[in-house]
């Protein structure tokens, strides 16, 4: 056994650092922590300095079993686990979980997964930053307090199953409010007004400043222009610079893919992953834009060597927050003279290559600018025409890369560009001028990157949050990622050319959106019920607040349990009001009269989601009717008429091969039902307006997908297309039908190697292994399970998933089948002779 064990908390970042290593020392990976808050209960003592109770999950059981044995076996162990709070958290888990003795432990943290760095965390060894523990202590045990004291408020007061959270409510509320502004908004028109003048045949693009309130205004000032003799009125001409931006943080860094390559929040720090853990790039989770002078000085050397010394312009960066932490380094490549990945997964290649060009653009020279401004008119027009344009005269960082700006409105202005040279006083043709009608604009949506950009300004979240925190709100279903197709509207142009005003009315469409964050109706309902009762918690200022002490505990400047004592008195005291006083909340709505019943129509959030109701059983003695919203519908915007068409549903189509056809909506959408069959509508499909024929298509296709194309041992195979591609069905098992085979054209001999291999995989493949107990629970044939315990076989029925099967669970199982023996009573000894 090699001297020397060293744990790391990811498979991959394992192999990597094996190969730096020699042959005494052996790499394992914890597979991140080994053990958490107990799940069930609260799992804090509060009334004893807030004690967490920790456990091992059982499917850690065995690898913790398997990590004690090789430290014992070990004269050193290393704990080799990330540099950040998360990373302190799990090594100081695991030295507890094993028994480590400090002697023989060695805390050892790299910024980047190279043989240099690795060799020199070695050589420089510390103990576990006990601060940092604490940190991270203070944010799960504040986190579970929050969560497992709010939820069941939520149960109670809106409706069962629901959760909530510190951070992930308030993320919510930053949507909810900004949906509520868009709401509330109300489009206003104006008129920009727009030319053309040429200079023999060079043409000069300009905008006038102003923009017009009505057409009859801007009608009256083309009329004026109509007169007129434009001439240049001015000419200036300014050198310019710009500056590269400083290299990517966590949060730049999801921003920047969001925009440049369509990456999601979460999608960016995955791949970011494994560019780290492959030794490409320096550790990901950092909100320090600061360089190492090693690091300066690799992109130094690499900008000399492929692009001249007059490229290069080293620059020391650094934050603006005092919270952030300038030990850290900002992400950026391991090796500068790695211009690009040549192998690796395409997203890999993309995000490498985005840090690479930012890191290096960060180290390089200014671009020169010259930005010339054209002024054009006459004494007698009370407005000036502008036209602007841009020279780069030397291109410095743009060589390389550009930032996006995501604050960036939709730029349609027409004026940019190379201008041609002209003198002040110089007469110029007017070919046209435009006066085009356009509207004002609510402030856009989020998408996951500009949320990002916000959390980050307000202090809310650290960089390990951040894609955590997007991923949760949407998975509760509090928010929803959506496109929209968007709706046409009309607006006007008018044009002056000659002596002629020609108007015209055009189309465009407004309001398209593609990957926004929208609130849903539970989402907005309780938002507002969390700011009515508890708007401590749901206040910006004192999450950032929050933020700000956890950052102090780390530093080893506040205490974790007092923090957590000054938060939970005042919290838990708010919790139990809420609980006796508060109403309950269902987002209700009036919306006016049913003209049928006179009964009042109601729009809210039901035990089942958005619902209207017609009628109140209090109020009129009879039962309500009830039907659910669409999928597009809100209770917040939807109308009387279109509420009371839903009423229309579920509405007959008629009868298809002998059984009825009826098109409805029910917890999952718009569906036709066809006898006992449930077949959703497609996206976009109007249930109101699905017609006999469209659900016979439908029918058609279903059943088409459903019949059989073979059998396997006398059981049918059906074949079908799901998330994960195409796949074929069999006695409830879905096989996934790989590229080789012509998945249009599948034969007997296909189908029979298909199931057959699948069945051996599953035979093969071990589900749950608890060596300590003895037990083994394995996929048996036919797609069922079976526990093993020495002699004894229990076969699971196939509604149990094996998967998720829990030691305890097993066991509880094993005692029902096999119950321990008692032991035998004693016999009482018999009375002595006398």
């Amino acid at each position: 056994m090699s001297k020397n064990l060293v744990i790391v908390e990811s498979p991959a970042k394992a192999k990597t650092i094996e190969g730096y290593l020699g042959k005494d020392f052996t790499v394992k990976s914890s597979f991140g922590h080994v053990r958490d808050l107990a799940s069930k209960g609260l799992a804090i003592d509060v009334e004893n300095n807030f004690a967490p109770e920790y456990e091992v999950s059982s499917d850690k059981k065995a690898l913790v079993a398997e990590l004690k044995k090789l430290a014992k076996e070990s004269d050193v162990v290393w704990l080799a686990t990330d540099e950040d709070r998360e990373g302190e958290a799990i090594s100081w888990h695991l030295y507890e979980t094993l028994g480590l003795a400090k002697k023989d432990t060695k805390r050892i943290t790299f910024n980047e997964i190279t043989k240099g760095a690795i060799l020199k965390a070695i050589e420089n060894p510390r103990q576990i930053n006990k601060p940092l523990v604490d940190a991270q202590q203070a944010r799960r045990v504040l986190d579970r307090l929050v969560g497992f004291e709010l939820s069941p408020v939520l149960w109670k007061k809106v409706r069962p199953s629901l959760s909530a959270g510190r951070v992930q409510s308030v993320a919510v509320r930053l949507i909810v409010e900004r949906e509520k502004e868009i709401q509330n908004f109300h489009a206003e028109s104006y008129f920009r007004v727009t030319g053309e003048f040429l200079k023999g045949k060079e043409r000069i693009k300009a905008e006038v400043s102003k923009h017009f309130g009505t057409d009859t205004e801007v009608n009256s000032f083309l009329e004026k222009c109509a007169d007129i003799d434009f001439k240049v009125l001015d000419v200036q001409q300014k050198p310019a610079k710009k500056t590269p931006a400083s290299p990517f943080t966590t949060s730049t860094l999801q921003q920047e893919a969001s925009l440049k390559l369509g990456f999601s929040v979460s999608r960016t720090m995955q791949v970011a992953q494994k560019l780290y853990e492959a030794g490409h790039i320096t550790y990901m989770r950092t909100d320090s834009v600061n360089l190492s002078e090693t690091a300066m000085q690799g992109a130094k050397n690499e900008i000399l060597s492929a692009y001249g010394a007059q490229y290069s312009h080293p620059t020391k960066y650094t934050n603006k927050s005092s919270n952030a932490q300038e030990a850290h380094e900002a992400i950026r490549p391991t090796n500068f003279a790695m211009h690009a990945l040549s192998y690796g997964e395409r997203d890999e290649v993309r995000l490498y290559d985005l840090i690479w060009k930012r890191a290096i653009a960060s180290q390089m020279s200014h671009a020169e600018l010259e930005r010339t401004t054209i002024s054009i008119g006459d004494q007698k027009l009370p407005e000036v025409f502008q036209a602007k344009g841009e020279v780069i005269k030397f291109d410095g960082f743009l060589k390389v890369y550009l930032e996006t700006n995501l604050d960036e409105e939709e730029n349609d202005s027409e004026t940019e560009g190379l201008l041609p040279a002209v003198q002040v006083g110089e007469l110029l043709n007017r070919d046209f001028i435009r006066a085009t009608q356009r509207f004002t604009r609510p402030a856009a949506r989020y998408v996951e990157a500009s949320l990002v950009k916000k959390l980050e300004e307000l202090g809310i979240g650290r960089p390990s949050t951040y894609a955590p925190t997007i991923s949760t709100i949407q998975k509760r279903g509090y928010v929803e990622k959506q496109e929209r197709e968007g709706e046409e509207r009309a607006y006007q142009v008018l044009e002056l050319k000659g002596t002629t005003i020609n108007k015209q009315t055009k189309k465009e469409i407004t309001g398209k959106e593609k990957n926004k964050l929208f609130p849903t109706d539970i989402g907005m309902v309780v938002t507002d019920f969390l700011i009515d009762h508890f708007g401590g918690i749901m206040d910006y200022h004192f999450t950032a607040e929050v933020e700000e002490q956890f950052d102090e505990i780390a530093r080893g400047k506040m205490e974790w349990t007092k923090m957590l004592d000054s938060f939970y008195k005042p919290f838990h005291d708010n919790v139990e009001d809420t609980l006796e006083h508060s109403d309950r909340a269902t987002g209700e709505r009036e919306l006016g009269i049913d003209p049928e019943s006179g009964k009042k129509v109601i729009a809210r959030i039901g035990r089942f989601g958005p619902m209207i109701q017609i009628g109140d059983e209090k109020e009129d003695g009879d039962k309500p009717r009830f039907a659910s919203l669409l999928s597009t519908q809100s209770i917040h915007t939807i109308t009387l008429n279109e509420a009371l068409d839903l009423f229309q549903l579920p509405k007959s189509l008629g009868e298809y091969k002998g059984q009825a056809v009826e098109v409805n909506v029910g917890r999952f959408g718009p569906y036709v039902k066809f006898g006992d069959q449930f077949i959703s509508l497609a996206k976009g499909d109007d249930p109101m307006d699905f017609t006999m024929d469209q659900a016979i298509v439908l029918i058609d296709s279903k059943l088409q997908a459903d019949a059989p194309i073979g059998t396997y041992e006398g059981l049918p195979v059906q074949k079908g297309v799901g998330r994960f591609g195409p796949f074929i069905k069999w006695n409830g098992i879905f096989i996934n039908v790989s590229k080789k085979y012509d998945f249009d054209n599948l034969t007997q001999n296909d189908i029979n190697t298909l199931v057959a291999e699948k069945i051996q995989k599953d035979i093969d493949k071990v589900v749950h292994d608890w060596k300590e107990e003895g037990i083994r629970v394995e996929k048996a044939r036919w797609g069922k399970s079976v526990i093993l315990k020495g002699k004894l076989k229990i076969e699971l029925p196939s509604s149990v998933d094996a998967a998720a099967l829990t030691l305890d669970k097993v066991k509880e199982m094993i005692e029902k089948k096999a119950p321990a023996k008692k032991a035998p009573a004693k016999k009482k000894a018999a009375p002595k002779k006398k």
